[in-house]
Parts: structure tokens; C-alpha cells; sequence
């Protein structure tokens, strides 16, 4: 049986430790777990040196393997976290902005460790952690969109939460994590998705592109940006519902220019 976009229905209950499938010498694993408890999320709090947001799914992976070579690039919550902004430079305005900020401030001021302000949607440029001696370096070489295009069967899928906020009832900022493996190839997307209120609309993406035969992989990192207001008057006359599309980042992408863009590439022996 498979779901409406075609992948099948995943079926990990909540609880389940990893979860992977092997591919030629490409090993790829997702792990999905409950949201964290007080304990952990003081624990992250310490190391980060930010209060996390509010659903965090701190446990929660996925990672694709090289197995020969020992090369690994994983998406985590508490990596793609440490990439916010910690300083308050990068702090957002809002229609009402004092009393967002003091709303935030009561929210975290019984943790005791975060003294500074720090960029509270939660944006991150986080294109997953790499190990191994080979690396990704800058390449010209997109991905092979004709080959996703084929109707190849899907081996797996499987969609992961990374974190999730509300942003004090104002929006929503949420970091997750799709990817779907072929017989040939896998593809995997890692979406930064931000939309405040009358004030800014904001999404990033991680694309990374597996061809098994060769041993390819290409990622591509797209941001995208733009001022909520201006979202909605390019919307105008489209025929769509505003609230609808405000919702879903798929929609969106077409209303929202794209402000930094870098293609990376990696062939593993």
C-alpha cells in the first residue's frame, strides 16, 4: 500500500530506533523518536547555549553512509541549532515587536543559562554534518533531475521531524527531513521552513542526490526569501487561497525568490 504522493506508508511507531535500508556500499538510516523530555532539553540547552524550541526532536536522524570509504553526512536537530545565530544580530522584527520579544523573554527566563538574546525562529543554514577524509567541494554539476523524474520504484521513504516552534503564536519554524530511496539512487531533502506573520516568509532547503552505481553525490543548498507583504500582493490574482498557501512551502517556493544558492559534489570510492 502507498500514500497519495506514492511513497509507501511509513510504518515506524513512535519509539522505534533506526530504521535502514543498504545499497550497494551506500547505507542509509532514519531514527524516529518521541520528543524530548525536561532532562534532555536541559542538556541541549547547556551545550547550545539557547533555549531549543518548542517541539524539539532532539533523538531524531537521518544518515546516509559510505560504508567503504567511511564517508557519512547525517541531519540532526542539535547540528542544525548550532548553526543559529546566537549573538541577536540576526534577530526578527514583527509588526508588534516588543511584545513578541517580551513574550519570548517569559517563555525562556526561567532558564537561567541563556543571558543572551539569540535569533528565536530558529533559522539555519545547516547542509548536514560531514565525516569522513573524502569531502564535498564546489561543482557546476546539478542534480540529475530527469533521472528523479522516472518512475522507479521507491525502495523506502520516510519523513522526519527535526524540530517544530510556533514561534509565540506568530508563525511557525520547522526543520524536517524527507528522503526516499530507488533502486539506483536516492534522494533526500532537508527543509527550513519560517513564516512570521505580516513580516517575513523564509525557506531553505538541502537537496542530496545519491547515484549508487558510481559512488556521486551531489548536494544542493537553495534559500529562499522574502517579505511577507510582498508574498501576498505576488499571490494576487492567482486564484489560490492565501492562508492555504501560506501553509505549505511547496506552493510558496513559487512566490518566493531565491537568495543563495551552491551545488557541492563528492565521488566515493
Amino acid at each position: 500500500m502507498s500514500s497519495l504522493n506514492g511513497a509507501p506508508l511509513d510504518t515506524h511507531a513512535p519509539g522505534h530506533a533506526d530504521t535502514s535500508i543498504t545499497r550497494d556500499a551506500f547505507k542509509i538510516t532514519t531514527r524516529k523518536l518521541p520528543i524530548l523530555k525536561a532532562g534532555p532539553i536541559d542538556e541541549m540547552t547547556k551545550k547550545l547555549g539557547i533555549a531549543p524550541p518548542e517541539m524539539i526532536f532532539g533523538d531524531n536522524l537521518a544518515r546516509i553512509e559510505h560504508i567503504p570509504s567511511g564517508w557519512s553526512l547525517e541531519f540532526n536537530a542539535f547540528d542544525a541549532l548550532d548553526r543559529v545565530d546566537k549573538t541577536g544580530a540576526s534577530m526578527l522584527e514583527v509588526s508588534y515587536s516588543k511584545e513578541w520579544q517580551k513574550n519570548r523573554q517569559k517563555q525562556f527566563e526561567d532558564i537561567k543559562e541563556v543571558v543572551k538574546p539569540f535569533d528565536w525562529s530558529y533559522s539555519t543554514d545547516f547542509k548536514g554534518t560531514e565525516t569522513g577524509d573524502s569531502k564535498l567541494q564546489p561543482t557546476g554539476t546539478p542534480i540529475p533531475l530527469a533521472l528523479l523524474r522516472r518512475p522507479d520504484p521507491i525502495l523506502f521513504f520516510d519523513d522526519v521531524m527535526l524540530y517544530e516552534d510556533e514561534l509565540a503564536d506568530n508563525g511557525i519554524a520547522m526543520l524536517s527531513c524527507k528522503i526516499r530511496v530507488m533502486p539506483a539512487r536516492l534522494l533526500l531533502l532537508v527543509r527550513y521552513f519560517m513564516r512570521l506573520d505580516d513580516v517575513l516568509v523564509r525557506i531553505r532547503d538541502t537537496r542530496v542526490y545519491v547515484e549508487f552505481a558510481t559512488g556521486e553525490v551531489i548536494r544542493e543548498y537553495t534559500a529562499r526569501e522574502e517579505k511577507y507583504e510582498l508574498v501576498k500582493k505576488a499571490h494576487a490574482g492567482s486564484g489560490e487561497d492565501f492562508l492555504v498557501i501560506m501553509r505549505d512551502p511547496n506552493l510558496l517556493t513559487q512566490f518566493i525568490p531565491i537568495v543563495d544558492k551552491s551545488l557541492d559534489k563528492v565521488v566515493l570510492q
